[in-house]
């Protein structure tokens, strides 16, 4: 070879490493903090985080990605045109009702909206004003629920919806054998996916119910009559169910006078559940803790089992949850506005709904500490409920 070509050869070799050089360097870095779109792509969503709002006459569902220090971003095209107040979700699909149909939606990989299908759920009710509210799914997001209220015209009960997992679309598995007036609330299902449970208190009547659900997700009600604590004065409203993990519930217990008029701040009764689903517990008046959120109106444990907050008209709790052992005091008021709706995530985040301040709140929460996260509350106009899609 001559010397010539050798020497435009390595000339080749050095301009084309220049070059590569030169890309690398003006390449910003992954984690370079004046690259907010690099950092935001690099940075997986820990939870995918849908509000209902109402606009009028119609509804909108407001979609946010949720980051590991809980800051929350709208997903592009947000917000999506919505069918009714009323949502749940899974991993690929959300579902809302307007109290006639239950609508599916197809979730892209950015957290964008895209109805697909819809049933007309009250057509399976006997009574034509009644129709399904407040959704929920099981633990494995196989079958879709609703509290179908007024079945027969006065009592309620609960329809169950398979769920294909190709296309979104609901077909109906049948309601409840039994119905009656005191369910009201949705399910709370224990660990092994088979026994939901929730309670309730009407016309001065106690209730705490359970359903077995079979392999199939048809419900079969319990028949369950769990003790309920003595109160040292008239006696204890249950409302609502929060089951964690394995096989433990949480129930509020609001002393009454006559089974109307509460005389104290409601508290949090434990109760446990053995291989039939029948509960026990060993709460007392003296080991429950007191709550400082005014009449409860939801309560969830979070994934890993240790926390459980509680909202109401006086603001949002956060308690730790022990199991078969009694709860025990964790924070203070987290906030002090109407708390209509919460949910957790499996990244130590709450989530909560406050219809009339018009906010969605995110706070940082573990063992140790309860914070807001970066950026919130968030404004939404007229928010009604929500749905949190965790994502590891």
């Amino acid at each position: 070879m001559s010397r010539r070509i050798c020497i435009l050869l390595l000339a080749l070799v050095e301009a084309c490493a220049s070059s590569v050089l030169a890309s690398a360097q003006a390449a910003p870095s992954p984690t370079d903090p004046n690259n907010n779109n690099i950092v935001q792509n690099i940075s997986p969503p820990v939870a995918l985080v849908y509000v209902s709002a109402a606009t009028g006459t119609s509804y909108e569902i407001n979609a946010y990605v949720a980051r590991a220090n809980g800051r929350m971003t709208p997903v592009s095209g947000s917000p999506f045109a919505g069918n009714g107040p009323y949502l749940a979700g899974g991993r690929r699909w959300l579902f809302s009702t307007d109290t006639v149909d239950i609508y599916s939606y197809s979730i892209a990989w950015n957290g964008a909206l895209r109805q697909v299908s819809s049933i007309n759920a009250q057509q399976f009710n006997q009574y034509p004003t009644g129709g399904p509210v407040s959704l929920f799914l099981d633990r494995t997001g196989t079958t879709l629920y609703d509290e179908d209220i007024y079945w027969d015209g006065a009592n309620n009960n609960y329809q169950s919806f398979d769920l294909s997992q190709a296309t979104g679309a609901l077909t109906y598995l049948g309601v409840t054998s039994s119905d009656s007036a005191a369910w009201i609330t949705p399910l709370s299902f224990t660990g092994n996916n088979m026994d939901g449970y929730g309670s309730t208190c009407l016309k001065g009547g106690q209730y705490i119910y359970g359903f077995s659900r079979s392999s199939k997700g048809a419900l079969t009600d319990m028949n369950i009559t769990p003790a309920i604590p003595t109160a040292p004065r008239g006696g204890y409203c249950p409302y609502l169910a929060a089951a964690d993990a394995a096989n433990d519930v949480a129930i509020s217990l609001t002393p009454t006078e006559d089974g109307f008029t509460p005389i104290g701040p409601a508290q949090i009764g434990v109760y446990t559940a053995d291989s039939a689903g029948d509960l026990t517990t060993n709460s007392t008046s003296a080991n429950m803790p007191p709550t400082a959120v005014g009449t409860v109106i939801d309560m969830k444990v979070s994934s890993s089992g240790k926390l459980l907050a509680i909202a109401g008209t006086s603001g949002l709790q956060v308690f730790h949850f022990n199991g078969a052992n009694p709860a025990t005091r964790f924070t203070g008021l987290i906030t002090t506005d109407e708390v209509d709706q919460i949910f957790w995530d499996n990244a130590n985040h709450l989530y909560a709904v406050s219809r009339s301040a018009g906010k969605l709140f995110v706070f940082n929460a573990t063992s140790n500490s309860c914070v807001p996260a970066t950026g919130s509350p968030h404004s939404i106009s007229n928010p009604q409920n929500i749905a949190v899609l965790p994502r590891m």
